[in-house]
């Protein structure tokens, strides 16, 4: 039997050095500032990036680069290995479809090996938690099988809901009216969203007020905590470029819990959407909705 490998995409938000100890393939998602092209060899330090949308840069995003999974993929099969990739949402992105082609056409070319693609449904950290345990069953014997058959039971468990500061990025990318942002943000309101069980962002509600959304968001976790502790090793707190105001939301969950609480800026193919300021929290949890 081939050994395999984990892979995922950029969005996953994973930390580097997680990435490094346990060798996770990247697939790389792309934004452009100013007609330049970002997320491969080429990438901004996200604090720079955060720094320049709030300079009112708009930058654009672009899914994965077909020859690049190609590449990438092949060099893997050559190596003697199978894959198991692990992709952000396909309700929001291209690139879940451009892996599984691409994915395909390498099977064709090497029918010995196998690859399979699965649609994590989920975003940034969430996203990243799904690789993680899929890594953590590898690392304790679990076959190939058996970890996608966990994972499709279980995924729509990994929850990720966040809040933003500034309601008008949201605008910008389609999820809510101008007259909604205009409004809102004369009244101070604060969405609270979330990925739902399509794998797509909605509103679950409203609150008035930074520190009461940041709040909501803590507490939406700790209801929960009891009965998922098992499954709560590892939490993560993610932010467009707020590093106060998440270190302290990670600090009273520390305070709270036994997890292990991971503070980690979202990746700027994200961030163009949601914006400077934006939190987010990622556990696995009863249900999405």
């Amino acid at each position: 039997m081939r050994d395999f490998i984990i892979s995922t995409d950029s969005n996953s938000d994973l930390p580097q050095k997680y990435i490094d100890d346990n060798n996770i393939v990247i697939i790389p998602h792309y934004y452009d500032i100013d007609g330049v092209v970002y997320g491969d060899e080429l990438n901004l330090d996200p604090k720079e990036f955060y720094d320049l949308m709030r300079g009112g840069k708009m930058p654009t995003t672009m899914a994965s680069n077909p020859q690049v999974i190609r590449d990438t993929f092949t060099k893997c099969v050559e190596e003697g290995y199978d894959i198991l990739h692990l992709s952000f949402s396909s309700a929001l992105s291209g690139g879940c479809s451009n892996v599984t082609v691409g994915g395909a056409e390498i099977c064709e070319e090497h029918p010995e090996c196998r690859i399979t693609v699965l649609d994590t449904a989920n975003v940034s950290s969430g996203q990243g938690l799904v690789v993680m345990k899929a890594v953590e069953m590898k690392k304790a014997g679990a076959s190939f099988d058996e970890i996608i058959s966990w994972i499709e039971e279980n995924k729509l468990r990994f929850v990720t809901q966040f809040t933003v500061d500034d309601l008008f990025h949201l605008h910008r990318g389609g999820r809510l009216s101008k007259a909604t942002a205009i409004i809102g943000s004369i009244v101070n309101i604060k969405p609270l969203l979330s990925v739902n069980n399509e794998g797509k962002l909605v509103s679950i509600s409203t609150v008035r007020g930074r520190k009461r959304s940041l709040n909501t968001l803590v507490n939406s976790f700790l209801e929960v905590y009891p009965d998922n502790k098992d499954n709560n090793k590892t939490i993560f707190i993610v932010h467009c470029d707020a590093p106060i105001e998440s270190e302290n939301m990670a600090k009273e969950l520390r305070e709270k819990t036994d997890c292990e609480v991971i503070v980690n800026m979202i990746s700027p193919s994200i961030g163009s959407h949601a914006g400077p300021g934006t939190i987010g929290i990622c556990y696995f949890g009863n249900s999405r909705e």
